[in-house]
């Protein structure tokens, strides 16, 4: 092409005109295109093919690829020629249209840097850490290439600042579905759960995106010093859900009930005339109540505590002594067990005197003073 006929073509152009155009070159740093209508060449430095980095043009675009451009600078022979604003001012428009509808879209992740990631959306997205998940997240290297829902929660065209929340996706869903639970929960039902986190008072267990409170009293039959002592995190439990408060979003929850009772079973394992160890654990008047298993206590009663005559049980047993009891009757039903001590102890024999009474012995002497007497007068 003639001087001439460059200097008419380059006059035909003014910056800021969009031209399309195809692409016939890619090299390392910039790419060469055929403009429509036009047969001036078009140059796209690397620098604004993408609104993000990239290390060659390669990375951004392909021969053939047809493109829609934006004139930044007219030169003699060339035109010098923008991708990342056409593609930059077509997103901010839809941009702000999903930022004002609160709109949730899918995008991928296309490099993780310090602080958070990166998401091309025409214009480059940033996602702080802080805004990836609702959990602390320690390393993002796997969220390169993963595509993630996202919300806009702020977007300033003229600072060229967009910052995007996948957090706020999940919270808003986990809302929905804590709300969805909350009123299809009904007390009395057993469900199952998984313990999140322990505390002095309790475990907290989620039963399905909500946490309900499990209450120390509530962990077991048995007495519960800590928590930690019969719940880890994490474990997979069933438990029974004894209130709702759907306005105050607070679930009381048992696993107690959900674990056989104590006195279940309690004639098979402690059948009429068995004989167990137990530990004594209350005195009162009329006798001693003696756990024989976790939350099953029996009756001893006083008579049934020594074969001597006591006056009150305390002069024989103390509280936490360990002791060994028969079985005398079981009622499952009622929740009663009646022990015996005393038929496991041999009973005292009464001391015996062998000595005669002392008019058996006078009546002897007699006899025998008697017998001497008929010795000397014969």
């Amino acid at each position: 092409m003639s001087e001439e006929m460059n200097e008419i073509e380059v006059a035909n152009f003014e910056v800021g005109d969009k031209v399309n155009g195809k692409v016939t070159k890619v090299e390392e740093k910039q790419v060469i295109v055929d403009i429509e209508n036009s047969k001036l060449d078009g140059i796209i430095p690397i620098s604004e093919l993408s609104s993000l980095h990239v290390e060659t043009a390669s990375d951004a675009v392909a021969e053939g690829d047809e493109l829609q451009l934006e004139v930044l600078k007219v030169e003699e022979e060339a035109l010098v020629l923008s991708k990342r604003k056409v593609d930059a001012e077509k997103s901010w428009e839809q941009l702000e249209q999903k930022f004002n509808d609160g709109e949730v879209f899918d995008a991928e992740i296309k490099d993780v840097v310090k602080g958070g990631l990166v998401v091309d959306l025409g214009v480059r997205g940033f996602v702080p850490a802080s805004l990836v998940e609702a959990h602390f997240v320690e390393d993002f290297s796997d969220y390169k290439g993963q595509t993630l829902a996202f919300k806009i929660v702020e977007l300033d065209k003229e600072k060229n600042r967009l910052i995007l929340s996948h957090r706020a996706v999940v919270e808003e869903e986990q809302g929905k579905q804590k709300k969805e639970l909350l009123e299809s929960l009904e007390a009395g039902s057993v469900i199952d759960g998984t313990v999140q986190r322990i505390t002095d008072f309790g475990a907290f267990v989620d039963i399905g995106g909500v946490d309900g409170l499990v209450h120390i009293s509530q962990l077991s039959y048995e007495h519960v010093a800590k928590p930690s002592d019969v719940v880890a995190e994490g474990q997979s439990v069933k438990v029974k859900v004894l209130s709702v408060d759907k306005d105050n979003e607070r679930i009381s929850l048992s696993i107690k009930d959900t674990l056989p009772g104590p006195w279940d079973g309690i004639a098979e394992k402690a059948p009429k005339g068995s004989v167990l160890e137990g530990t004594v654990k209350r005195l009162v008047s009329y006798g001693a109540f003696v756990e024989v298993f976790p939350g099953v206590e029996g009756l001893v009663h006083i008579s049934q505590i020594a074969h001597k005559h006591i006056a009150t049980p305390h002069e024989v047993l103390k509280e936490g002594q360990a002791v060994q009891v028969k079985v005398l009757d079981v009622n499952e039903g009622d929740e009663r067990l009646s022990l015996s001590i005393k038929d496991l102890v041999e009973k005292e024999e009464e001391p015996t005197d062998y000595e005669l009474p002392e008019e058996s012995k006078g009546f002897q002497l007699g006899e025998m003073i008697g017998e001497q007497l008929k010795k000397l007068n014969k």
